[in-house]
């Protein structure tokens, strides 16, 4: 383990225990609120330790988190369960049954799968961090800008959704660890990973564009490598081997990644269009709240859905339009400025990051990237700028625009928190380009440094130099003022308003 990963963990692991402290202390000090939220009746008897844990724990089980609970507990039983994908009920049902087996004479299903959040999110953080520290040192070949993305990353404004019971931890470390697989050339365990990182959030088909991206680059590379290495019918052939590889790795590939999503939309078909299940099966309390509220149950002695007998009967886009009003330009409305104001900052670090690349790199752009003139991918300029960054801009502009225009505008901030990587590197490459404090050679403070050193010149571990700015945070530039003040406020605020069932991102 090098100094910068054990420096990036240990700040991982301080900010996940601060933060389940936190969250135990709003949700004791703040009455919650009185939200329209899912909150399903209680059907199992609770048991000696349970009352404790719903104490410390429960600020992690609000809003969306109630769906996984629910669904870790009971399985698939509303129609708008289907919104969140499976694989992190799967995991939480695993820790809970097996890991947390031993304390099931005192803790109810419930409870254990409340301790299984926390455990299981504080693991699957730190793996994510572990995940975005080795990409960002593949894809930016710069080392303190790499550093200073995964600390930034540890006090992620997207802070609440990484600790209570949400998918965003999951799928941003299967997201970071996959891409530096591509990066690397392990592109069957890359899609692999990307593939499991759709069974836990349906934005993982997104990642598709990086195995069509990738490896078209790294084919245009070879063949120009074959133009002029080889010559005659063997040059033809080595052309027609890489244009036939890459269309096998590119449809190959797609048809993995994709394959979590379309599975797990045939069992929603299943379920509902195709039921097996009759009322008399369901419990009378879930029954009763299911009327109660409008939510579809199967009943196999009922009539089907209507979106069953559309040419593509896609359940997902069918709870997104019914259920949360998601659709083209839908939120553009005077009474959701609020959630427009709070999206407002993620939205600026991705437009800085496209509008700066693209200043910096402006025919390389309108190449989409693929050929270069002098520049080569094997060597090329460390840093925010490098062409290696491409891709990645693009990504984050698509999840931007897409973000923006087609959904709850506020899920902005966590739907690329965990998605890219772009925020926590144009927000490190502002600070270091804009923070004297942070250059040996501009300040006369020695402990705000990305490193120290001994006497001799030996290296010793990396300094933290989010720690080492907060004490002189007045003194600091105002972009760091920003960048600092935007992620700490929301780190912080999103634990205070979360956990007691108020608006928030």
């Amino acid at each position: 383990m090098t100094m910068d990963v054990r420096a990036v963990l240990e700040f991982a692991t301080a900010t996940r225990g601060l933060s389940l402290l936190l969250q135990a202390v709003f949700n004791a000090v703040i009455p919650d609120h009185d939200a329209d939220a899912f909150r399903p009746p209680r059907t199992e008897e609770p048991m000696f330790l349970d009352s404790s844990v719903e104490w410390l724990l429960g600020g992690l089980s609000h809003w969306d988190a109630e769906h996984f609970l629910f669904i870790a507990e009971r399985g698939y039983l509303y129609e708008h369960n289907f919104a969140f994908f499976p694989l992190f009920p799967i995991i939480l049902r695993g820790l809970a049954e097996t890991l947390l087996w031993p304390l099931s004479s005192w803790l109810s299903v419930r409870g254990r799968l409340l301790v299984a959040v926390a455990l299981g999110n504080t693991a699957l953080f730190l793996l994510s961090v572990v995940a975005l520290y080795a990409l960002s040192r593949t894809v930016l070949q710069d080392r303190r800008l790499a550093l200073l993305s995964s600390l930034l990353y540890c006090i992620t404004p997207a802070n609440v959704f990484m600790t209570a019971g949400y998918s965003e931890s999951l799928f941003a470390a299967l997201t970071f660890g996959g891409l530096y697989l591509l990066e690397k050339g392990f592109t069957l365990r890359a899609c692999l990973a990307l593939s499991i990182a759709t069974a836990a959030r349906s934005n993982g088909l997104v990642n598709i564009g990086f195995l069509l991206y990738l490896p078209s680059l790294h084919a245009i590379t070879q063949i120009r490598v074959y133009r002029t290495t080889t010559k005659g019918h063997s040059k033809v052939f080595h052309y027609i081997w890489a244009i036939i590889r890459l269309l096998l790795t590119s449809l190959l590939g797609t048809a993995i990644i994709a394959l979590p999503f379309c599975a797990f939309q045939y069992y929603g078909y299943r379920t509902f269009c195709t039921p097996s299940v009759s009322l008399e099966q369901i419990p009378p309390a879930l029954v009763s709240l299911a009327e109660l509220k409008g939510y579809r149950v199967p009943d196999e002695n009922g009539p089907p859905p209507l979106w069953c007998m559309r040419p593509l009967p896609l359940l997902y886009s069918h709870i997104q339009d019914v259920y949360w009003d998601v659709g083209f330009l839908r939120y553009f409305e005077l009474r959701q400025i609020p959630n427009f104001i709070l999206a407002l900052p993620m939205a600026t670090l991705g437009i800085m990051a496209a509008y700066a690349y693209f200043l910096a790199n402006p025919e390389l752009c309108f190449r989409l990237g693929l050929w270069d003139t002098g520049a080569h991918f094997d060597k090329p300029t460390p840093g925010m700028f490098n062409p290696r960054v491409f891709v990645y801009i693009v990504h984050s502009t698509v999840l931007l625009v897409f973000g923006t225009l087609c959904m709850h505008v506020q899920v902005l901030t966590r739907f690329m928190a965990s998605s890219t990587p772009v925020p926590f590197w144009i927000s490190a490459h502002l600070l270091l380009l804009n923070e004297p404090l942070l250059h040996r050679r501009k300040t006369s403070n020695p402990n705000v440094q990305l490193h120290t050193h001994s006497s001799n010149g030996c290296q010793h571990t990396p300094q933290n130099p989010i720690i080492a700015l907060l004490p002189y945070f007045k003194s600091c530039s105002s972009t760091t003022q920003g960048i600092l003040g935007y992620f700490l406020s929301y780190w912080v605020l999103g634990l205070a308003l979360h956990c007691n069932f108020l608006p928030w991102t």
